[in-house]
């Protein structure tokens, strides 16, 4: 499983999130503490972040090779700053290409997502139903292969068919869909994502069998003031708060944190 993180609050670079941290995300790509299956992090990264000023869609840098060996990010993560960034290091599922259709964030529009998780045999179980309830345009939308991906297009599609809902209820609406899909054909869904905006973060740790994978908040960490950080494993010490299984935590513009079971 994957290893993501979310960040919202003042600007900052990506340097201090994603290289100095005792237990940074680089550090987690090969030495985490608390994955529920695989041993490292090296099939690819990615990051993503929206312009501290403008409100324009937002940008992302991927690569196919571990965290650890690209020799662009450390320079370009000193240079990038935004109060509002995602980043992922993946463990691909046995069986999923490594390239950059699959390389996560995923983004549409202005969205951004992040999953860490799978759906158990996904092409011989959830591959084909999911697909079935998408709108024309998600399905033309989507590039990769992976299970991520279509959990992202799930939601897109429900979110479209449901367009007076507000990101949280659309992800809950997702959220059971793929269990109701899992009970139907006799697997299971570890979905622990995080979604922005731009101007939000909202993640969920879920699973339709326990135990879910780690996901962990904190706000106002010393290290960064005026902010909320989400992630699958805390970044150092402080005051790490573990997200409930099978809930969703909002945290909005004003960094006001709302955490809702589903």
């Amino acid at each position: 499983m994957c290893r993501l993180l979310g960040y919202l609050g003042s600007p900052v670079s990506l340097e201090p999130l994603l290289y100095k941290p005792e237990h940074s995300l680089v550090v987690q790509s090969y030495q985490p503490r608390e994955m529920l299956s695989g041993v490292v992090n090296a099939d690819g990264f990615g990051v993503g972040w929206y312009h501290p000023q403008k409100d324009i869609e937002p940008f992302t840098y991927k690569s196919t090779l571990p965290i650890w060996n690209d020799i662009n990010l450390p320079n370009l993560s000193r240079y990038v700053e935004s109060g509002c960034m995602l980043a992922y290091v993946r463990s691909a599922t046995a069986g999923q290409a490594l390239d950059f259709s699959n390389c996560q964030p995923f983004e549409y529009q202005r969205l951004l997502f992040t999953h860490n998780g799978r759906i158990d045999k996904f092409r011989q179980t959830l591959y084909r139903p999911i697909r079935s309830q998408l709108s024309d345009e998600i399905y033309q939308w989507i590039k990769g292969t992976t299970d991520s991906e279509h959990i992202f297009a799930l939601l897109l599609s429900q979110w479209q068919a449901n367009p007076s809902k507000s990101l949280e209820q659309v992800l809950q609406i997702t959220l059971l869909k793929l269990q109701e899909l899992a009970q139907s054909y006799q697997t299971d869904v570890f979905a622990n994502v995080i979604i922005s905006d731009g101007h939000r973060l909202i993640a969920s740790r879920f699973s339709t069998k326990s135990p879910a994978p780690s996901l962990y908040w904190t706000a106002d960490h010393p290290t960064f003031p005026k902010s909320v950080i989400i992630a699958s494993e805390p970044l150092s010490t402080g005051n790490w708060i573990p997200c409930s299984e099978n809930s969703i935590i909002s945290v909005g513009e004003d960094r006001d944190i709302q955490i809702a079971q589903i």
